[in-house]
């Protein structure tokens, strides 16, 4: 029951193995805002290459498989059970108007093989009946349109939690700060309270494993209670979820109320970001070799992740 530690979920992990460990986190920033960026407006091979860099950067940062060994195959039969829902829903419909141009003007092809503009076929998989009214539920058909929408939403997801939670489970909360505060640092003459956005940035990364604490402690003690949602029915089931949201809500702002009573207690001083040095040593060939496959990555997108 204890899945804090089976899953550790944008939590840092304390330890000396792995190479990713002794790259800067301003790189690894850099790599991540990539990993976030570069999949707007790029085709399906390039989400695809994604993924697949994301899998290999996690067998070969020398982290132990331990931390990976439920998260990733829970991650990607999420990612997967997303795009399968995306490949069978209806997409790409269009809305029917009237023609704008004469019908002798017009050609129009078959209704049983419907193609796109450069011909190829616009439907690719159908199983069920054909026939029904569009009101009514139909066969399921995979069409380009929702093979695009699938594999754009299952790769975004897997490439958008992944990416964030290698950059925190190697990263401690300090190190970051700093980051985040070094690349502002020139805002500084703009009036924009710098000094405060990282202070934020550490006090959230600080209440992330609050708030998993907190449902965990919740997740146990209905479990230990032993409901069944049955015989509650419908009424009781959303009774109960709205009791356990009010109560979760409930121990969060008790949390914030501590811990700003705590700040207070301290004497309420912020302590600028950029004192705190990062405590990881920095590697010159890690680094080296991320920064030149950085521009690389970024280079290549271009040339090869245009949809």
């Amino acid at each position: 029951m204890d899945w804090l530690r089976q899953l550790p979920m944008g939590q840092y992990v304390d330890g000396e193995r792995g190479w990713i460990r002794r790259v800067d986190v301003r790189l690894k920033l850099g790599w991540t805002l990539a990993f976030l960026v570069t999949p707007i407006l790029a085709n399906g091979a390039w989400r695809l290459g994604l993924v697949g860099l994301l899998l290999l950067l996690t067998a070969c940062c020398g982290l132990p498989w331990l931390l990976w060994r439920r998260l990733l195959p829970l991650l990607l039969a999420a990612s997967c059970g997303v795009g399968a829902v995306f490949l069978v829903i209806p997409a790409g419909a269009s809305v029917p108007q009237a023609p704008q141009r004469p019908a002798e003007e017009v050609r129009l092809l078959p209704a049983d093989a419907p193609r796109s503009a450069a011909g190829e076929s616009w439907q690719l998989w159908q199983w069920g009946p054909v026939g029904r009214p569009p009101l009514q539920l139909g066969p399921l058909r995979v069409t380009r349109a929702s093979l695009e929408l699938a594999l754009r939403s299952g790769t975004l997801l897997f490439t958008l939690v992944h990416s964030a939670n290698l950059l925190l489970i190697s990263t401690p909360a300090e190190d970051l700060a700093w980051a985040f505060a070094w690349i502002l640092r020139p805002l500084r003459r703009l009036g924009i309270p710098t000094t405060e956005l990282g202070f934020m940035l550490l006090l959230s990364l600080r209440f992330l494993p609050l708030v998993q604490e907190e449902l965990q402690n919740l997740l146990r003690a209905v479990a230990t209670r032993s409901f069944r949602l049955r015989q509650l029915g419908f009424k009781g089931g959303m009774a109960l979820l709205l009791g356990l949201g009010e109560r979760l809500l409930a121990n969060l702002l008790l949390r914030s109320e501590q811990g700003a009573e705590a700040l207070m207690a301290r004497g309420g001083q912020l302590l600028p970001p950029l004192t705190l040095r990062p405590k990881t040593p920095r590697a010159g060939l890690p680094n080296g070799c991320a920064l030149v496959l950085l521009v690389l990555f970024v280079a290549l997108r271009w040339q090869v992740g245009r949809s």
